[in-house]
């Protein structure tokens, strides 16, 4: 208890410095880790003529200092834990993570007004909001992990939280063979197929690593090519040399300014790409989609399904979405008479 007294006069120290100097605790972390250990210095030095509470283990009030300042406090040591692969809060009091595939609940109890404000914490970077009249939010966090926020009233009553953290060094598919996930055989073929130009979509359930999937494929394309990639939240990490990454943006507080995943798709088109990437299909962008793809650029996508099958059942059904005008028939005529004949080569992940 005495040495939460003393880190609570540290942070109080430290937030002043920051404020004082200018410094953006998210941008420069490494200059709020220099303040933090000149303010533990100076305590510690205070604290030899001056009845202050003892200090502790400096070590690790430095990084609960620096998780609260430049991180997103108590929940950084889940964020930096390997093993937990997502987090996330039903109430201040009930805060899970996912381990190996199955859920846990934590002993970390926050407050109301703690999980609204590392909420305002994720968003800052971000651009994105989140009140009364856009009660959903997607966004990424500086890690890579992609962050899901709901509140009340669409959530009974307390803001629901959701941090799926990103698959860190799985950026091939030979990553994907040594962890086992994929045998060499199928990487080979797979790698052959996205170096050819085929049309490929990833289907599976929620966490069935389809993003993870999509972004080990994406590394085998061919770097002289232009790639192109549209996405609701930035979640893909291409390492080819000419990539353009473009996502989603929601409606202003007037409720204008909003640009869809189908505009995406439609502008991608004038950008001159080699091949089109496209984060996930979920609704009518679907239809632009396919009608760039029957044009003749290779494209990549994912989507939520149970089977390969049934993505391509899928694939012919979500362009209905885009209008009344737009009939089955339009959809299949040229795109698939039979989902066995697609012109898709698509893998379950």
């Amino acid at each position: 208890m005495v040495a939460a007294s003393a880190q609570a006069i540290l942070e109080t120290e430290v937030r002043e410095l920051v404020r004082r100097r200018g410094i953006d605790p998210v941008v420069e972390p490494e200059a709020v880790a220099a303040l933090i250990d000149e303010a533990i210095g100076e305590y510690r030095d205070r604290s030899i003529n001056a009845a202050l509470p003892h200090l502790g283990d400096a070590e690790v009030t430095g990084r609960a200092l620096l998780d609260a300042l430049a991180g997103f406090g108590p929940l950084q040591p889940l964020l930096d834990d390997p093993e937990v692969e997502e987090i996330w809060i039903n109430e201040p009091g009930r805060v899970f993570v996912a381990r190996r595939g199955r859920s846990e609940l934590t002993n970390l109890i926050l407050g109301e007004e703690q999980v609204a404000e590392l909420v305002e914490r994720m968003l800052r970077p971000t651009g994105r909001r989140i009140d009364l009249s856009t009660p959903f939010v997607d966004a990424m966090l500086p890690d890579g992990s992609r962050l899901h926020v709901v509140i009340p009233q669409i959530t009974r009553r307390h803001a629901a939280v959701n941090i799926r953290k990103f698959a860190v060094g799985l950026r091939g598919l030979d990553d994907l063979v040594a962890t086992g996930s994929l045998t060499d055989r199928a990487a080979r073929f797979l790698e052959a197929s996205v170096v050819a130009g085929l049309n490929v979509l990833v289907a599976g359930g929620t966490q069935a690593g389809k993003t993870t999937m999509l972004n080990a494929l994406c590394a085998a394309i061919p770097g002289r090519e232009r790639v192109i990639t549209v996405e609701e939240v930035f979640e893909l990490s291409l390492s080819a040399p000419d990539v353009v990454s473009m996502q989603t943006r929601q409606p202003n507080l007037e409720g204008t300014g909003e640009i869809p995943l189908r505009r995406l798709v439609k502008e991608a088109l004038r950008m001159r790409p080699s091949r089109l990437i496209v984060g996930e299909v979920r609704q009518e962008e679907c239809l632009d989609l396919l009608i760039a793809l029957n044009s003749g650029l290779p494209g990549m996508c994912t989507l939520h399904a149970n089977s390969a099958r049934e993505a391509l059942v899928k694939m012919c059904t979500l362009p209905l979405l885009a209008g009344e005008n737009v009939s089955a028939s339009l959809v299949v005529v040229g795109q698939c008479s039979h989902p066995d004949d697609a012109h898709f080569s698509a893998v379950a992940a």
